[in-house]
């Protein structure tokens, strides 16, 4: 069994060359379950991605932690199996299953070869439509996820992180921690870990992707044996929430010799027609060493930290730009005001056409290496129904990137980056350092 398991896993990482052309199709089922798929018989192996949009920001008040601590359960036991008996009927399959909550959606990824397909399907559907949530399972993932809260309550980055999200949003579940609290994940009982499971896993937010060994018309009859069960509807999805944390500093006292610092403000939305310049302009801000200003200003000419960068994040219900570093006590506040520095460059004067000439060579030459593999390609496929793209998004995304003039780009470095608003939450003891 273990050599079927490293055959499997050889046809993950080799069933496709490392290329972006990549032909996808979409398929309907009878019962109306939309998917992405590309058809790969090269190799009897297929994987298989699924989405239910809201993740853990579906948490019900006073129940952070619940779908986590739910998804974390999904391959516990389902049906008549417990967690030894579902991990012994996976396994003599030769097929993966991953079970994820994210902050937007719970992600669920298959890969089976195609002579076990019909037993792993089955296997599958059991875990998502039949998930025994036993008690014995329950206390052993609490007692897990547990263990992890005890080790963030003294992790620099995990503090730093904590405190910026619940000043930038408050109440809002991006404000907390979605893996929750020790009191809040102690007191979970089992009914509200159903209730996690039926306000997310539903029909009304799924998105499939599957990449191999797979045809339309085997594709659509598998989605309807794999949800079938499935409630019809989940919870509401929240509402949009605005970076509401405004310029300046917050020092979070903690006893370490190396400080950790977390900034950022307000971004740009997915859908924007400026993301990919402004997608642009933040690899030359905060993007590969090679390209970063803020490696070559704060780590390369300065020596103030071991890595620093800078990140667009669009979520489903806010966007923001944030960066992080870490640097010792002493030279925190150096670190910081040459950040402010470049901060307020790149806003006031742009880049140069070298700097995105570079950019463009970059992101355009490397996306083709993301495609190495069926189990990447389905990932990419079902983030991309997540997100909205269009189905020929693979096949125009450089061009939309090689798009960009450098007048455009310097106009979305002049609205992006607002120096003004720029807040550093710093954890640690930095010298010369101070809330304000």
């Amino acid at each position: 069994m273990k050599r079927i398991a490293l055959v499997l896993a050889g046809l993950i990482a080799l069933t496709f060359p490392a290329r972006a052309e990549v032909a996808i199709q979409e398929v309907t089922s009878e019962n109306g379950h939309v998917a992405w798929l590309v058809h790969e018989p090269a190799l009897p192996f297929t994987a298989l991605e699924i989405r239910f949009q809201g993740g853990t920001v579906l948490d019900r008040p006073g129940k952070r932690g619940a779908v986590n601590l739910m998804a974390g359960l999904l391959e516990e036991g389902a049906g008549e199996m417990d967690a030894q008996g579902f991990a012994e009927a996976r396994e003599a399959l030769a097929a993966s299953f991953g079970f994820e909550g994210g902050e937007d959606s719970i992600g669920i990824s298959a890969q089976f070869l195609t002579e076990n397909r019909d037993q792993a399907v089955a296997l599958l559907h059991e875990a998502l439509t039949a998930p025994s949530f036993n008690e014995t399972a329950l206390e052993r993932v609490r007692g897990q996820v547990l263990s992890h809260l005890a080790s963030r309550a003294t992790e620099p980055r995990s503090l730093a992180a904590d405190a910026f999200d619940a000043a930038a949003y408050g109440d809002h579940p991006y404000g907390s921690y979605d893996g929750g609290t020790v009191d809040s994940v102690t007191a979970l009982t089992r009914e509200d870990i159903v209730n996690a499971y039926r306000d997310t896993m539903a029909l009304d937010r799924v998105y499939v992707a599957a990449v191999g060994d797979i045809t339309a018309d085997e594709l659509g009859p598998l989605m309807d044996q794999l949800f079938e069960g499935l409630p019809l509807t989940g919870a509401n999805m929240p509402e949009r929430v605005e970076f509401g944390l405004p310029g300046g500093t917050t020092v979070v006292p903690f006893d370490t010799p190396q400080s950790v610092a977390l900034f950022g403000h307000d971004g740009i939305k997915r859908e924007d027609p400026d993301f990919f310049a402004a997608y642009l302009v933040n690899t030359i801000m905060g993007g590969p060493s090679s390209l970063s200003r803020l490696m070559n200003q704060v780590r390369n000419q300065r020596g103030l930290t071991y890595g620093i960068g800078s990140y667009l994040i669009p979520a489903d219900w806010t966007e923001s730009v944030v960066g992080q570093f870490s640097s010792q006590n002493a030279v925190m506040g150096q670190a910081i005001d040459v950040v402010r520095e470049e901060w307020v460059k790149i806003a006031n004067e742009g880049i140069t056409q070298e700097e995105l000439t570079a950019a463009q060579t970059y992101l355009t030459g490397s996306y083709p290496l993301r495609f190495d593999g069926n189990a990447n390609i389905a990932n990419i496929m079902a983030s991309m129904q997540l997100i909205g793209l269009p189905i020929d998004y693979i096949a125009t995304r450089n061009d939309q990137i090689m798009a960009v003039t450098l007048e455009h780009a310097n106009r979305v470095a002049s609205e992006l980056y607002q120096p003004d608003a720029l807040h550093f939450v710093v954890v640690g003891q930095p010298e010369g350092v101070v809330s304000n």
